[in-house]
Parts: C-alpha cells; sequence; structure tokens
C-alpha cells in the first residue's frame, strides 16, 4: 500500500445454497448504496439456487457481468429495476482456498451470510472450512469481527438449532429470514428488504431499507415490533 494510501476493509458477503437470492441481492445493493466495499463469495449451491430463482448463471470468467445483472432484478424478478454500480466488489471463487479472506491477516470488518443454508451452518458451527465460504467465516469467528448468519430454512430441527447456538456461543449473530409486516409492506421488496435491513442493523451499517417502529402515541403497543 501506498503512503496515505486508504487499506481497503471490506465486508465478507457469503451467499450459500438456500432459498432467498433476493436477500443477499439486497443486502448488496445497501452495502454499495452506503459505501462499503464488499469481497463476495457464491457457494457452488448457491448458483444453482440462483439459476432456479432467477433464471440468471453466476459464472467466475463473467461474474461482473452476472453480478451486475443480478442485482438490476428486484425480487419480482423483472429485470432493470435498480441501477446498481459493482466497481466496490471484489469477486473470490469458493473453491479458493487461498484466497484473501482465507486468512486473519487479511484486513475486512466482518461477514455477513445471506441467505445461510443449515449445511452452511453446520459447516460454520463445526469448523469443517470445506470451501472459502466457511473458511472466510471461521476465520471471521477466531478474528472476533462480525459474524451475521442469516438463516433461511423452516422447520428448524434439534441438530441445526444446536448448530445455531454454538455459532450464538462463539459470537456470531443468529438472524432468521423472518419478514415483519409492521412496517407497511405493500410488495415482495419491502419483505425482502426489511430482513436485508436488519442484517445491516446488525452489521451496523446505515441504510433506508424499512420503516424503523417508532411506537404509538397513547401508550398503545405492538408485540411484533422488537
Amino acid at each position: 500500500m501506498k503512503p496515505g494510501q486508504t487499506q481497503r476493509r471490506p465486508w465478507i458477503v457469503g451467499v450459500s445454497g438456500a432459498s432467498g437470492t433476493p436477500y443477499a441481492a439486497a443486502v448488496l445493493r445497501a452495502l454499495l448504496a452506503a459505501g462499503e466495499s464488499v469481497d463476495l463469495v457464491v457457494s457452488r449451491a448457491s448458483r444453482l439456487t440462483l439459476l432456479d430463482e432467477t433464471g440468471l448463471p453466476f459464472r467466475d470468467a463473467h461474474w461482473q457481468d452476472d453480478l451486475r445483472e443480478w442485482l438490476a432484478r428486484g425480487a419480482d424478478g423483472k429485470p432493470g429495476t435498480f441501477d446498481v454500480s459493482v466497481d466496490g466488489v471484489r469477486h473470490w471463487s469458493a473453491g479458493d482456498l487461498a484466497a484473501g479472506p482465507s486468512s486473519g491477516s487479511y484486513p475486512a470488518k466482518g461477514m455477513l451470510i445471506v441467505p445461510a443454508s443449515t449445511a452452511c451452518v453446520a459447516g460454520v458451527a463445526l469448523g469443517l472450512s470445506k470451501d472459502l465460504l466457511q473458511r472466510a467465516a471461521s476465520v471471521t469467528l477466531k478474528e472476533s469481527r462480525k459474524l451475521v448468519v442469516a438463516v433461511r430454512e423452516t422447520p428448524l430441527n434439534g441438530q441445526t438449532l444446536r448448530h445455531l447456538v454454538s455459532l450464538d456461543d462463539a459470537g456470531a449473530t443468529v438472524l432468521p429470514a423472518s419478514p415483519a409486516f409492521y412496517a407497511g409492506a405493500t410488495h415482495i421488496q419491502d419483505l425482502v428488504d426489511f430482513v436485508a435491513g436488519r442484517v445491516l442493523d446488525a452489521a451496523g451499517v446505515e441504510h433506508d431499507l424499512y420503516r424503523r417502529w417508532e411506537g404509538e402515541l397513547g401508550g398503545g403497543s405492538r408485540g411484533g415490533a422488537t
């Protein structure tokens, strides 16, 4: 790094094979809109899910074009919904265990796994590091950096619940992809953005993805507003 040059410190975003690629797209768009740098790791299984949910491929050789087209689509699948620059993104292949995020000396703010499959949860909880996504998550935990795991599965069996408890004990934030309705959602994108916004809240990244609950005048209450 040249004298006077600011060191790049990205958020690592891992996309696993669970259903919910619109959540990942919303998080990525919001990080870039906030001026954050992003290191992206897309698992092999998630590429199949992305193809199923959007009809779009994600290829290492054409990742910028594929990512740009993916992020331009809304949750309803319509192309051209968003205008997004991907200049702030660096992509690492999930099979590249020599990549920057595989080392604790690599400068990163933390990691967001969106969505997180139960297989991914198990791999991170057990420290398997079978691919770069799991290895980067393990590094994030050992370096005491912020790790947010947006698990997307239902119902959850006992083994997965135990894995989630292990992640919580290790310092991760376990964030189920559970949309709320008190923010006045009128479109599927609103529900997606709520979950993405809660992920960014946990990471401490400012955004305007949803209307925040401010309480009701006259002492009213809503049990689901927290």
